[in-house]
């Protein structure tokens, strides 16, 4: 089976949150499968000078654009997943983000970028490449790469198409000048293709004519059928829900790892756990908080944005400060709560702390070193900073929403009976909410032999990118048995 990956980011190369993370780790557990997967990606600056050895392999005639389109080929490393990166250096030879300027806006010419994507990835697909290899599925994800669905569902014959949905959220909204500029075909400006409320909507090309959708969490594809997290578009994923699935993300184990993970002060196990108490005590050190096992220390990382609930977490912090807990914040993001932030360090100095800005080193010490992790999450549609707590024994509390819900079993009194709960798990996004959430952590933190218990629990949990894989190979084959039928 030949499967085309075709996405905006992928780690190593390019990260900027979970889809970088799916898109890296995915390919080369299918390949692990059998699956002949190649990955293509804009050549951004920083993905050519992270890619090592490249080699020119086509030139694509793009409609609509005068210059060469390069095709440079390698592999993702630490893989044997070929790579193709689309080069077009007017489009993506620029340092730092691959969405947004250093000032934060989107780059102006965003809808230009990823259609030139889009339809590289159709030339390859429909063997106008020359590369003498053509895929069987192409599989797409996010806005970045909704346009391939539409443009192929005007092909015949075509491969079969699957789009993932990463986050609703970012639905690549663009002006009506915008699908006239791009010369895009005029059968795709309808409500039933392209066209949202007079706009050009990127990802309604992966929604409305992909063979078969998929998200990253079942919850999350429940959830974006309702008009609360469906962002308008729920009334087209409730017409297409029976080709519609949600498969949960992975982790990557062996980076993720902590009997192996070279970030750490010391390592640990599940079955050699007293090493995790020598990392506590090295991020209180680090976050300059007073140091002693007796006080819980709770850990958040992630983007500073009203989705995370960082601000029901800063709402919080008056009423937690009552509590027996240290909280230490990792992330950057909006520029009011970057803020908020260092004037609430400043204010609660003693018990807590943050760091404004992001390194994975620093997210691999906070999983280590944190008893509990905090995920207040307003919506998530996977989440792996849950996945990531979980193998490194610090147990999650989490909101019950998207994929949050569909990994952490809430510590019941039954599910603590029968020893499967892995977390704390709470209904709303009120600070009482988070509060009670917290002060049932502490309480269980207090009963060593229950805290102990539930963190072997979790440690023991599998979220490996290979059961993920087999479920996306089952899907692909459905797909090419013919199961996926045309929504529209």
């Amino acid at each position: 089976m030949k499967v085309l990956f075709v996405a905006s980011e992928a780690h190593p190369l390019m990260k900027t949150g979970g889809l970088g993370d799916v898109c890296g780790s995915l390919p080369p557990a299918l390949a692990a499968f059998g699956v002949d997967v190649r990955l293509l990606l804009p050549a951004y600056h920083d993905a050519v000078a992270r890619a090592g050895r490249l080699k020119t392999v086509a030139r694509l005639d793009i409609p609509g654009i005068a210059a060469t389109v390069v095709l440079r080929e390698g592999t993702l490393p630490g893989t044997r997943v070929k790579l193709w990166l689309v080069d077009f250096p007017a489009a993506y030879d620029r340092p730092g983000n691959p969405y947004v300027n250093v000032h934060g806006h989107p780059w102006h010419d965003n809808a230009a970028r990823f259609a030139l994507l889009a339809r590289a990835a159709v030339a390859v697909a429909q063997g106008r490449a020359g590369l003498e290899w053509r895929p069987d599925i192409v599989h797409c994800h996010d806005w970045q790469s909704g346009l391939v669905p539409a443009l192929l569902a005007l092909e015949k014959p075509r491969p079969a198409t699957v789009f993932t949905i990463h986050n609703l959220s970012y639905p690549g909204l663009f002006t009506h000048d915008h699908f006239v500029t791009l010369g895009l075909p005029p059968a795709l400006w309808s409500h039933e293709a392209l066209e949202f409320h007079g706009q050009l909507s990127f990802i309604k090309g992966g929604l409305a004519f992909a063979d078969r959708l998929t998200t990253v969490s079942p919850t999350y594809a429940r959830e974006i059928q309702a008009p609360a997290h469906g962002g308008g578009l729920d009334g087209l994923l409730r017409h297409r829900a029976a080709v519609l699935s949600g498969v949960l993300n992975g982790i990557d184990t062996v980076e993720w790892n902590p009997a192996h993970d070279p970030r750490l002060a010391k390592p640990y196990s599940a079955s050699r756990l007293a090493g995790k108490a020598e990392n506590k005590r090295v991020l209180q050190r680090a976050f300059g908080l007073p140091e002693g096992s007796d006080v819980p220390l709770i850990g958040m990382v992630g983007r500073l944005v009203a989705q995370k609930g960082f601000d029901i977490a800063l709402d919080a912090l008056p009423e937690l400060a009552r509590l027996p807990v240290q909280l230490v914040v990792l992330g950057a993001g909006e520029a009011k709560l970057e803020r908020q932030m260092r004037e609430a360090a400043s204010r609660h100095a003693g018990w807590f702390a943050a760091r404004i800005g992001y390194d994975e080193a620093t997210a691999h010490r906070i999983q280590a070193g944190a008893d509990m992790f905090l995920m207040p999450s307003r919506f998530e549609p996977c989440g792996l900073s849950q996945l990531h707590s979980l193998r490194y024994g610090t147990v999650p509390i989490v909101r019950r929403v998207g994929g949050l819900a569909d990994t952490v079993a809430d510590a019941d009194p039954e599910r603590l009976a029968q020893a499967t709960a892995t977390g704390i798990v709470f209904d709303g996004d009120r600070p009482a909410d988070l509060v009670a959430a917290v002060e049932r952590a502490v309480a269980l933190y207090r009963d060593a032999k229950k805290w102990r218990r539930l963190i072997h629990t979790g440690m023991r949990q599998d979220f490996s990118w290979r059961h993920s894989a087999a479920e996306y190979l089952r899907l692909y084959e459905q797909c090419l048995a013919g199961d996926a039928k045309h929504a529209h």
